[in-house]
């Protein structure tokens, strides 16, 4: 067994994509491959505790990227700590198992206040007057500091919108080497998100999505570099990390929008509020509304069954919606969770959700036409889309070019894992879920 295990989440990766990767081709030319079939709902949030729980959203609680707080009427996107998760995570295992196993968790999300030994993470400080100061948290606490002076503060403005770019993957890199010279973590999980961006932008085949898998194999070389001189040396292939690297969902081109918020609108089942800053969604008083993310959303409907059959029927039949599902039917995919919406409405292949609720641009909120990932009640990938002239965010849905989220049912929405060395995988194709035990068999647990 391994004495180290490296774990690499990478967003949008592909078997097909080593081709042009040529450090990842090499790190696992003498391993394993198969592919990985993530579970619905195909987003990050989602999968990467399907990965380190082992159980997927009806176990662990995370049904989304976003949350809506029933109690408090407030949503809460990107924002979420860790105990939310309701299942013990990789981390959480090896340390029972041997409390001499030190974990390192760079850079998912929902990794605020989870009980790994080192952990970096996004944190920027929100300002009384709408400002936000670059920050990342870290355990220990004084961590962030340490990185900061040695690279500078986390480029958390290339992290996601219109300026996102290698210079985020790049740190996380570049911080990961870091804290593995000095600390030599037995387990490193690292997220690098570069794969995301251009291909929602442009779409997964467009020339800059094929130019980001080079920019990431640039970082990647050096990060395997950099462990391969932490771990034992360069010298002895057997002395190294074993690598696992899983692509956890793959983007596919979208050709179609769905605006749901409208549908109920229009239908006199979504309210809203008039003030001087346009439009807002009121939740306490809507009698239905969707939180939308990437190719599915989450239906809350305030009333009984009667409003829950009014509302599937408005969406049955429905053209880029594959699915609505209800009460008992969301065990089909381990949604019956109480976090979970009254309805579930899944997206055909080449359509995603948009979170739009107005039906005149000129009432649209004025959060709408900037980066706001935290005050918009769904995801939003057309902040990509940064118009300079106008300096603001176009309110056109139909620029988006690729999207995730989809039941990965057919090959080509799986996606791949990868190993560094031979005899690690078992079996045939492996679901996200699998990854857990897959980590801990390496520890022998």
């Amino acid at each position: 067994m391994p004495d180290n295990v490296v774990l690499l989440s990478i967003p949008g990766l592909r078997a097909d994509d080593l081709a042009a990767m040529p450090n990842l081709r090499g790190l696992v030319s003498g391993g394993d491959q198969t592919a990985l079939v993530p579970s619905f709902p195909c987003v990050t949030c989602p999968v990467q505790v399907n990965m380190t729980t082992g159980k997927p959203p009806a176990g662990h609680g995370v049904v989304a990227n976003g949350f809506y707080w029933r109690e408090k009427r407030q949503v809460e996107m990107w924002t979420a700590w860790n105990d939310v998760i309701e299942s013990p995570q990789i981390w959480d295992i090896l340390s029972q198992h041997e409390p001499e196993i030190r974990s390192a968790v760079w850079f998912p999300l929902l990794a605020k206040g989870a009980e790994a030994d080192w952990i970096c993470t996004p944190a920027p400080i929100h300002n009384p007057d709408g400002s936000e100061s670059l920050w990342c948290y870290t355990r220990p606490q004084e961590l962030y500091g340490e990185l900061r002076d040695a690279l500078g503060h986390f480029p958390l403005q290339h992290f996601w919108g219109p300026l996102a770019n290698i210079k985020s993957t790049a740190w996380i890199v570049d911080s990961a080497i870091h804290l593995a010279r000095r600390e030599r973590p037995n387990f490193f999980y690292i997220y690098l998100p570069h794969l995301d961006y251009a291909a929602q932008k442009s779409g997964p085949e467009s020339p800059t999505a094929q130019q980001a898998l080079a920019e990431l194999d640039g970082a990647l070389g050096r990060l395997i570099s950099g462990f391969g001189e932490v771990y034992g040396g360069s010298s002895s292939r057997k002395e190294q990390p074993l690598w696992l690297v899983a692509g956890e969902y793959v983007i596919g081109e979208v050709n179609h929008v769905v605006y749901p918020n409208r549908v109920l609108r229009e239908a006199g089942l979504l309210a809203v509020r008039e003030t001087d800053e346009g439009e807002q969604l009121d939740f306490a008083t809507s009698t239905a509304w969707a939180l939308v993310d990437h190719q599915f959303s989450h239906v809350f409907v305030s009333g009984g069954p009667a409003e829950i059959a009014r509302v599937k029927q408005l969406f049955e039949a429905r053209e880029g919606i594959d699915e609505v599902l209800s009460g008992d039917e969301l065990a089909k995919f381990d949604l019956n969770h109480e976090r979970s919406g009254d309805i579930v409405l899944v997206s055909t292949p080449s359509s995603w959700q948009a979170y739009y609720w107005w039906l005149e641009d000129a009432r649209a909120p004025k959060f709408a036409r900037t980066v706001d990932i935290h005050r918009k009640p769904g995801y939003d990938p057309v902040e990509l889309h940064f118009n300079p002239t106008t300096k603001s965010i176009p309110l056109d849905a139909t620029l988006v070019k690729g999207s995730h989220g989809a039941p990965a049912r057919d090959e080509w929405q799986h996606s791949v894992m990868l190993t560094s060395q031979p005899g690690v995988l078992e079996g045939p194709p492996m679901a996200d879920v699998d990854v857990f035990d897959l980590v801990l068999r390496q520890f022998g647990i």
